[in-house]
């Protein structure tokens, strides 16, 4: 069901939205069309999300150059600040969907962004269609800023994995935590070089406090892509799938606070850094792979993802495949394991 939580006479903030089905719940804020909360319904109530949830960086990616700074254009651009307005939903029957438009006055585009459930599926589908209103072709910026937390993302306890291959740590200036790893050092994922001449493997949780940034490039032989984050002691595993021509990239924001701030950024983008869109044209090609996408005068463009959430069988430790056939999701594990899901609507 779709329904409002709240109300805008209680709160500063536009009322939250829900849609669940008879395995899932989540959140969905007004206000940007965040993903606030996910957790399943039959069980304890953990949220893998973070604290920022899953919000969308359109049109922009990071931190804006000058002129589009002081033209106003915020930092991972207008999409994340924009009040949604809801369009359309569907309340009852075996598909749940909401339907949210957000105008982007800025850089003169609208987007429109369909969210879809189905019963007993774990799966939440979401189709997004960007239209310019610009009679000129333009580079944008189009990142799926996902992140988990607390208490999800546990020391020694939560782990990563993706199908990535040339990877590229971000040059990334001092902050209130150090970072561990060497800047501006390409690597094959999971093992970063750190600055003691030793190697992080980027798919654990580390058991100090650091701050690091690092991108990979998707296998460009794979049509589907995705990114999963698994609790090995809970049995509990969330990720995405979604078209690899769509998010060629995936950056790695490690922010290993050690508190309840802490967060592990899973960002699959059309670009593999959070930076300003002409650093994101200069630095094309990486590895072969463009870091920017066209979007042509007056036209749309269409992306499709998979957000997941479901238990897993004990045993499982590495994700290595996800394949989508048939109607279904089968998820491989390096143990030779596998969880098959219900995912009808497919990509």
């Amino acid at each position: 069901m779709a329904v409002m939580a709240g109300s805008a006479q209680q709160t500063s903030r536009p009322p939250n939205m829900v849609l669940a089905n008879d395995r899932l719940e989540l959140t969905i804020q007004q206000t940007g069309g965040t993903f606030s909360k996910l957790i399943l319904r039959d069980g304890e109530p953990v949220s893998p999300l973070a604290t920022i949830g899953h919000f969308l960086a359109l049109d922009g990616f990071g931190a804006p150059s000058d002129e589009e700074r002081a033209a106003g254009m915020p930092f991972h651009g207008e999409a994340s600040k924009q009040v949604v307005k809801v369009i359309g939903s569907q309340n009852s029957g075996p598909v749940r969907s909401i339907i949210l438009e957000t105008l982007l006055p800025l850089v003169q585009e609208t987007l429109t962004r369909t969210i879809e459930m189905v019963d007993s599926e774990n799966v939440v589908y979401i189709t997004s269609d960007l239209q310019s209103g610009l009679a000129a072709d333009r580079p944008i910026s189009w990142a799926e800023h996902a992140t988990i937390g607390p208490p999800f993302l546990e020391k020694g306890k939560t782990v990563v994995d993706m199908p990535a291959l040339n990877c590229r740590v971000r040059p990334f200036k001092p902050g209130p935590i150090p970072g561990r790893l060497a800047y501006e050092r390409d690597f094959q994922w999971p093992l970063a070089p750190t600055k003691d001449n030793s190697q992080a493997d980027l798919r654990l949780v580390p058991d100090n406090n650091y701050l690091d940034l690092a991108s990979c490039q998707m296998d460009p032989k794979r049509n589907l892509a995705f990114v999963t984050a698994l609790h090995l002691d809970k049995h509990l595993l969330f990720g995405y799938v979604f078209r690899r021509q769509d998010y060629p990239w995936l950056m790695s924001w490690m922010n290993y606070t050690g508190d309840t701030r802490a967060a592990r950024g899973m960002e699959f983008s059309t670009q593999p850094f959070d930076v300003s869109h002409q650093e994101t044209v200069a630095m094309s090609p990486l590895f072969g792979t463009p870091t920017f996408r066209w979007l042509p005068a007056k036209a749309k463009l269409q992306t499709r993802f998979l957000m997941f959430y479901a238990r897993v069988p004990e045993g499982f430790s590495r994700i290595d495949d996800i394949v989508l056939e048939g109607g279904n999701m089968t998820i491989v594990d390096r143990s030779g394991k596998r969880l098959v899901l219900p995912a009808s609507r497919g990509l």
